[in-house]
C-alpha cells in the first residue's frame, strides 16, 4: 500500500469515528466547538473570556485544550472557573477523534451543553481530522499577515467561522482587513468573519453566541471543505504525522 493510501485510510477511518462521536455526544446534548490556529494566535486566552462569560451566565459549557507538552493551558483555561481538561498528543501534532473520545470518558460533566476544543496550533494537520464538531473556528491574529487563508485554505476552508484575534494591534501591524476578507473568501465564499480582541473583550459575546446557536439548531454556514455529515471528509488529505 502506498503512503496516499495510507493516508487516506487513517483520515477515512478518523472521519468515521468522528461521525459516531457526533452521534453520540448530540444524543447526550452536547455539541462541539473545534477551534483551529497558527501558535501565538491568542485563542486561549480568547477562548478562557468566552468561557468565562458562558459560566457567567449559567450555561454549562467545558473545554478541552490539546498541547505536545504540558498542562499551562489548561491551568490558564481553568482559571474561567468552567471545567477543562489537557489532552497530551504524546508527539502529535493535531487531534484526532479517538483522542478525545478517549478523553471525554468518565469526565464530560453530564450537564454539559457546549464542550470547546481547542486544538494543537498548529493549520495544517489538524485541518484535516473531524473531531465530531458542529462547528469549525478558525482563528488568525492581525500579525500573520493577510494572505494566511491563502497558504492553509484547507483549513480556511472548512471553516464555519473565522474570527481576526488581537485587533488591537491591527495599527502597528499594518493589517489591511479588507484584503484578509478578500483572501478569506477566495477559499470560502460567504463565510462570517468576527472580529475579536481578548484584552478589550471584544467578539466574545458574538463567539459564544455563535456556539450556542450550533447547539441549538441554527442553519450553519456550510463550508466548501466540510466533513461530510456521514463521515467521509471532502478536504484534500494532510500528511499523516
Amino acid at each position: 500500500m502506498c503512503r496516499s493510501d495510507v493516508r487516506q485510510a487513517v483520515l477515512a477511518k478518523n472521519d468515521d469515528l468522528a461521525a459516531n462521536l457526533r452521534g453520540d455526544l448530540a444524543r447526550r446534548g452536547v455539541t462541539v466547538v473545534n477551534l483551529l490556529s497558527s501558535p501565538g494566535s491568542g485563542k486561549t486566552e480568547l477562548l478562557g473570556r468566552v468561557l468565562a462569560r458562558a459560566v457567567e451566565q449559567g450555561v454549562p459549557v467545558a473545554a478541552l485544550t490539546a498541547d505536545l507538552a504540558t498542562e499551562n493551558d489548561a491551568d490558564r483555561l481553568a482559571r474561567s472557573g468552567a471545567p477543562v481538561q489537557q489532552l497530551l498528543t504524546d508527539g502529535l501534532c493535531h487531534l484526532e477523534a479517538r483522542q478525545v473520545r478517549a478523553r471525554l470518558e468518565g469526565w464530560l460533566p453530564p450537564d454539559t451543553s457546549v464542550l470547546f476544543v481547542e486544538n494543537v496550533g498548529n493549520l495544517v494537520c489538524p485541518a484535516a481530522y473531524d473531531l465530531g464538531e458542529t462547528l469549525r473556528i478558525v482563528l488568525m491574529a492581525v500579525t500573520e499577515g493577510e494572505d494566511k487563508p491563502l497558504k492553509y485554505p484547507t483549513a480556511f476552508g472548512s471553516a464555519h467561522l473565522v474570527v481576526i484575534t488581537k485587533t488591537d494591534l491591527a495599527g502597528p501591524a499594518g493589517f489591511d482587513e479588507s484584503l484578509f476578507h478578500e483572501n478569506v473568501h477566495r477559499v470560502n465564499p460567504g463565510v462570517e468573519i468576527v472580529r475579536s480582541c481578548a484584552r478589550t473583550g471584544a467578539g466574545v459575546g458574538t463567539l459564544l453566541e455563535r456556539a450556542l446557536a450550533a447547539r441549538d439548531g441554527a442553519p450553519a454556514h456550510r463550508p466548501p471543505l466540510a466533513p461530510h455529515p456521514h463521515g467521509h471528509h471532502h478536504a484534500p488529505s494532510a500528511p499523516v504525522a
